[in-house]
């Protein structure tokens, strides 16, 4: 059984210590393809590096993520973005998107960001990765607004309703990215997911966040996805191999692997 992980920020400074040993694990774990969405201009040469080490396993995304886009800065960090991907050797735009959580005050910048991305994915004909931290609503009509035949994605770490499911589905080229929040008690997601079809899913840790049960509150790695996995086979009552094609295939279809 083969897996992709398809949102990893493997870079961090918290694998410092073992980065290699990590993606050794995942590996081991049939992890085999792992996917790096950038953040800002300070992580990209660490991300390039690790893809450089990793050629066959590690693969770059570039983009600027929303916390990331501050007034002072985000002219500066979008000429990089753009710069970099005129080099063309980055798989997708990402991490892109809203984030409502942390800082309202910069709404109106963020959402020219992530529009001045969205139209480069359409210029490069690559797909983004979103982010939609407390901003699914405002995050999913730019992309309706903006959708046509090419625009392609997936909103990451997907933890909305049926309906907001369901409005994601219809924009045609779109997946949901399901990580460690699935694993989670009480999150309700897995009650969503039970009435998804599993052809609109793929796999995500996000790692060293949101690591799923039992290692809820550690540092997550990739090697967990099979956890994740685990959960949506017994979600809808398949085997654990048939959930690895499925979404394998459906990362390898968006991503172009």
């Amino acid at each position: 059984m083969q897996f992709i992980d398809t949102h990893s920020h493997l870079y961090s400074s918290q694998f410092d210590e073992d980065r290699t040993q990590v993606v050794a694990a995942a590996i081991a774990a049939g992890v085999n393809t792992i996917l790096l969405p950038n953040i800002s201009s300070e992580y990209t040469k660490g991300m390039n590096n690790l893809c450089a080490e990793f050629p066959n396993n590690c693969f770059a995304m570039m983009g600027l993520h929303p916390c990331d886009v501050k007034a002072e800065t985000s002219t500066s960090e979008l000429q990089h973005v753009q710069q970099e991907l005129a080099t063309g050797k980055y798989i997708a735009i990402g991490e892109i998107g809203l984030d409502l959580h942390w800082d309202k005050s910069t709404l109106e910048i963020q959402k020219k960001a992530f529009i001045q991305q969205i139209e480069w994915a359409k210029h490069y004909n690559l797909p983004i990765a979103i982010h939609v931290r407390d901003s699914f609503t405002e995050a999913i009509e730019i992309i309706e607004k903006l959708n046509d035949k090419n625009l392609r994605g997936v909103f990451h770490c997907f933890t909305g309703n049926a309906e907001d499911a369901q409005r994601v589905i219809n924009l045609g080229g779109f997946y949901l990215g399901i990580g460690g929040v699935l694993t989670f008690k009480n999150s309700g997601l897995d009650k969503t997911i039970k009435e998804i079809d599993i052809q609109h899913l793929i796999l995500e840790t996000d790692s060293p966040y949101l690591a799923p049960t039992p290692f809820r509150g550690k540092r997550n790695e990739s090697k967990y996805l099979v956890n994740i996995a685990e959960k949506l086979a017994e979600i809808h009552t398949i085997e654990l191999s048939e959930v690895a094609r499925i979404t394998t295939e459906n990362a390898k279809q968006l991503f172009d692997l």
